[in-house]
C-alpha cells in the first residue's frame, strides 16, 4: 500500500506539534509505503529537514512545492481562451471565492496545462474581475482589487498545475493549499482522499485575518471565504474526514462536511516514555514549564504578562518556556518584554530552547499553555503523563482534556482560562502554586486519563483500519 501524505507549512521542515505527530505517524506503520508531498513557503527551505526523513525505509519519495516559486512563473503571449459555459463558471466562482468545480478547474490547469499567468493577464480573467469588483467593490480601488485576487488566485493555480506523485490513497493533515493537492491526487488519478484535521483550518485563518494588519479591512470577507472555499473542496471529496475531538467534528459538519464520513480519532502518545518520569522534589520554588514554539498563535506575550503578574504576588517562582522558534521578530519582540518587565532572564525565566522534553520535564511542578488555538496539544497529553497537571487556555479540546470527555469522571486534572486573558491566567497559575498535594493528586489522575484514551498504538489502529477499507 502506497500512502501520499499532503502536510503545508509542517514537517519536515518544522519542530514539534504536527511535524512531531507527523514523524511518530510514520515510523510506526513500517509495512506502508509513504510519499510525502509536501508545501513550504519559500524555496530556499528545499532539503532543509528537522527530521532524518530520508533514512527512513518506509518514505520511498520526497515532493517538495515552494509557494514562492509561484511568483516566478512569467506570462507568454497573449492567449485567448475558449472555455465551455462550465469552464467560465468555474472560474468566475473560484475568482468570488465561491463553491466551484474544482473538477473542471483540474483539467485546465492539470491538463490542458494553461499558465496560471497568461490567464491571469487575459481578458477572460479581467472581465469576470470587472464583474466582481462592480457587484461587490464599487468603492474600492481597481487596482486594489486586482492585486488582492491576483495574490489569492496565483498559488491555487500554480498548486493545480504541479506533477502529481502516484499514490493508492492521498492522505492530507490539513485543508487550504494542503487539501487543495489531495483535491488534485484524488481527481489525477481517481484513488480516494482522506482528510484529517488537527485544527480547523478555516476557522484558524479567520482568526489570523480579521487581527491581520496585512489586509486592508473592505478584503477581510473576501479573504475569509477563500480558505472556507479550499476547506469545501476537500470535505465535499474526502471518503473519510477525521478530527481530534467531538466539537471539532460538529464544526466539519457544520461547514459542510457529509457526517457519515466524519470519524473522531483522538491523539495518542508514547505513554511509557512519560510514565515514570519522577514528580519533582519540594525544593521551596515551584518551577512553571511551557513547550511550545515561539509563535504568535502560542501567544507567548500573554504568558509573560501573566507570569510577571505572578512574581508580584510570589517570589518562589520560574517559568521554563521550550521549544525551537517559528518567527524570529516575534521570538525577538517576547525576549524585549521580558527586559521591559524586569524580569530576569536566565533566573525567574528560563529559555532553554529545544531540549529532550522527557528530560527537562523533571524540572516542572505543572506546565502551561497559552495558545489562541489549538486541536489537541500533545503537550498537554505528555504533560498528564509525567503527572504535571496544567494551565491551559479554553481553546480546541483543552478543557476536555482536564476535565474528561463524556463518560470519562476521573476528575479534574487542571485549570481552563480564556485566551488571552492575563489576569485570569495568572489567578490559576498562582492557584496551581500554592497547593502541591492538589497538584499531586491532579497530577495522578491526569496520567490515568492518558493511560486510558490517549495511547499512540491505539491511535495508529484506528487510522491503519482507514487506510485498510
Amino acid at each position: 500500500m502506497r500512502v501520499c501524505l499532503i502536510l503545508e507549512g509542517s514537517y519536515p521542515y518544522a519542530n514539534g506539534g504536527v511535524s512531531s505527530w507527523m514523524n511518530q505517524y510514520i515510523q510506526a506503520m513500517p509495512d506502508v509505503e509513504f510519499v510525502l508531498w509536501v508545501i513550504a513557503d519559500k524555496a530556499e527551505k528545499k532539503g532543509k529537514y528537522k527530521y532524518d526523513v530520508l533514512s527512513y525505509p518506509n518514505v520511498v519519495e520526497i515532493n517538495e512545492v515552494f509557494l514562492d516559486d509561484a511568483l516566478k512563473l512569467k506570462a507568454g503571449k497573449e492567449v485567448k481562451y475558449h472555455f465551455t459555459e462550465a469552464q467560465r463558471e468555474a472560474l468566475s466562482n473560484l475568482i468570488e471565492c465561491k463553491s466551484t468545480s474544482w473538477e473542471d478547474l483540474c483539467y485546465l490547469f492539470q491538463d490542458k496545462k494553461i499558465n496560471p499567468s497568461d490567464f491571469l493577464m487575459s481578458e477572460d480573467f479581467l472581465k469576470i474581475l470587472t464583474e466582481l469588483c462592480v457587484n461587490d467593490y464599487p468603492n474600492a480601488a481597481f487596482a486594489d482589487t486586482f492585486h488582492t485576487i491576483r495574490s489569492m488566485m496565483i498559488p491555487v493555480l500554480y498548486l493545480l498545475g504541479r506533477k502529481v506523485p502516484k499514490a493508492d490513497i492521498y492522505h492530507t493533515i490539513c485543508t487550504g493549499y494542503g487539501g487543495l493537492l489531495g483535491v488534485l491526487g484524488h481527481y489525477k488519478y481517481k484513488k480516494p482522499l482522506i482528510l484529517s484535521e488537527h485544527g480547523i483550518y478555516s476557522r484558524e485563518r479567520e482568526e489570523e485575518i480579521i487581527r491581520a494588519a496585512w489586509v486592508q479591512p473592505s478584503f477581510k470577507k473576501q479573504w475569509i471565504r477563500f480558505y472556507y472555499m479550499l476547506s469545501d473542496a476537500v470535505y465535499k471529496r474526502a471518503k473519510y474526514v477525521t478530527s481530534l475531538f467531538t466539537n471539532a467534528r460538529l464544526t466539519q459538519i457544520e461547514l459542510g462536511a457529509d457526517p457519515d464520513k466524519c470519524i473522531v480519532i483522538s491523539n495518542g502518545i508514547h505513554y511509557d516514555n512519560f510514565k515514570d518520569i519522577p514528580l519533582k522534589e519540594d525544593d521551596g520554588v515551584v518551577d512553571i514549564g511551557a513547550v511550545i514554539r515561539m509563535a504568535p498563535i502560542k501567544d507567548v506575550k500573554t504568558m509573560i504578562y501573566s507570569f510577571s503578574e505572578l512574581t508580584h504576588k510570589m517570589k518562589n517562582v520560574r517559568l521554563h518556556i521550550l521549544g525551537g522558534i517559528d518567527d524570529e521578530e516575534y521570538n525577538e519582540q517576547c525576549h524585549d518584554l521580558v527586559k521591559q518587565l524586569g524580569l530576569k532572564e536566565g533566573e525567574n525565566i528560563i529559555f532553554p530552547g529545544q531540549v529532550q522534553v522527557t528530560e527537562y520535564m523533571k524540572k516542572f511542578d505543572f506546565t502551561i499553555l497559552t495558545s489562541i488555538s489549538e486541536g489537541q496539544p500533545l503537550s498537554v497529553l505528555e504533560s498528564l503523563a509525567s503527572r504535571r497537571p496544567c494551565v491551559t487556555t479554553e481553546v480546541g479540546c483543552c478543557r476536555e482534556l482536564l476535565e474528561g470527555a463524556p463518560g470519562d469522571d476521573l476528575g479534574v486534572v487542571g485549570f481552563c482560562v480564556p485566551p488571552m486573558h492575563r489576569e485570569a491566567l495568572a489567578e490559576e497559575m498562582y492557584r496551581m502554586c500554592q497547593d502541591r498535594n492538589m497538584r499531586i493528586k491532579m497530577g495522578e489522575l491526569g496520567q490515568r486519563r492518558v493511560d486510558l484514551y490517549y495511547r499512540h498504538p491505539e491511535m495508529i489502529k484506528k487510522y491503519k483500519k482507514l487506510y485498510d477499507n
